[in-house]
């Protein structure tokens, strides 16, 4: 019996099946893709069994730099294609991003046949799209990881194709019926190990600088402009006000000297990255956090127990990142701030607000860990597994 590529399924499951199940990660190009892929690629390859039997697994990309960085660096082995999106896009961009598609199909098709996966995962993207229809068509069972509370576009269209969907929100599973797993999104274990912060600032003293109120301001992998530009001036207000303030801030690659530049001409100190290789690390040190509402962000503050000011991307897909941070405000996890309305003096006053109550900030902290799932990685492993026979 021959599948849609023209190879059977009998050599794709008898030659995979006796010692090694290989699986294919569909992982898009932005951090909140990725380290959720990563980290159920992490679960499977640590999962072995007496016999020796293994997981080989391989991702599959674009070219944007961000996966070429971070999959090979955790030791997988990453091919790549050509690919463009056609949601938000129109005239001669949709045009010939239309005309990348059948390149695209082209370029899936031969990695299907060659690496010929048992399983597939798609975590979302533009490309997630083809490669999960081309499995299907080939009869490979395909699991799709929805981390938003409102599923995108690609995600959307996925929904009755693909064999299972792992859904970081339970709100979510209506749209995948029987189909959905609410197993929440996985985050890295090392985010689930940061321990309660100590607010030492709490008692109203002259705090060293080792203790000063910590905030962290993260505006996603590739960073935030708005949040760039309104959070220097919105800590120059704080600190004139309540004295003393260390600030760890992420810019993204595009932000970076003009933000260092800010806080120079300010005369702020203030840590500056482009991009922070250990966030575990510094959500250990952070006591309020700034950032977007991207899926993995709200994942990883949820498991590190941290309380967030949250300020969604109004250009993210169908405003998933909205439903995110309203998600959050209703647990009593997080502040939000509509993009329309951030200001240095707004932002200035909900940091304020969440400093002035030290318990109220604990709470919050509690409620975060609450809508953690440490065991999200291992539950979608389970999917696949189940999904490979």
């Amino acid at each position: 019996m021959t599948n849609g590529f023209g190879f059977s399924e009998r050599s794709v499951s008898e030659s995979d099946l006796d010692r090694v199940t290989r699986v294919l990660m569909v992982s898009g190009g932005t951090g909140g893709h990725i380290f959720p892929a990563l980290a159920v690629a992490d679960e499977l390859r640590k999962r072995g069994r007496p016999d020796g039997h293994k997981y080989q697994i391989e991702f599959l990309g674009t070219h944007r730099p961000l996966e070429a960085k971070l999959i090979p660096a955790a030791g997988y082995r990453l091919q790549t294609v050509d690919a463009a999106g056609l949601k938000g896009m129109g005239g001669i961009q949709r045009l010939r991003n239309l005309l990348v598609l059948p390149r695209t199909a082209l370029n899936v098709a031969g990695i299907l046949w060659q690496f010929r996966p048992r399983v597939v995962v798609g975590v979302g993207g533009y490309l997630a799209g083809p490669v999960m229809l081309e499995a299907a068509l080939a009869r490979i069972p395909t699991l799709l990881i929805e981390p938003n509370v409102r599923p995108g576009f690609t995600n959307r269209l996925l929904a009755p194709v693909v064999r299972a969907a792992a859904l970081g929100f339970s709100q979510t599973a209506q749209l995948y019926g029987k189909k959905a797993h609410a197993t929440g999104l996985p985050v890295r274990q090392a985010f689930f190990e940061i321990p309660p912060r100590h607010h030492a600032w709490e008692a109203g003293q002259s705090p060293d600088a080792d203790r000063r109120l910590t905030v962290l301001v993260v505006g996603g992998s590739q960073g935030s402009r708005a949040i760039n530009q309104a959070a220097p001036a919105a800590f120059r207000l704080l600190i004139a006000e309540r004295g003393p303030l260390r600030i760890i801030h992420q810019t993204g690659e595009h932000d970076y000297n003009e933000v260092l530049k800010t806080y120079q001409e300010c005369s702020l100190s203030a840590e500056v990255h482009k991009f922070i290789e250990d966030m575990p690390g510094a959500l250990s040190q952070a006591d309020v956090v700034i950032s977007r509402a991207g899926a993995t962000a709200v994942a990883e503050l949820a498991a590190a127990g941290r309380a967030a000011v949250l300020v969604p991307f109004p250009g993210a897909a169908d405003q998933h990142q909205l439903e995110n941070a309203r998600a959050m405000e209703k647990a009593g996890a997080a502040r939000l701030i509509v993009q329309s309305d951030l200001s240095p003096a707004r932002l200035a006053e909900e940091i304020k607000l969440l400093i002035s109550s030290p318990a109220g900030l604990e709470k919050m902290e509690t409620s975060a860990r609450r809508l953690a799932r440490p065991d999200a990685a291992a539950r979608i492993a389970d999917l696949v597994e189940q999904l490979a026979g």
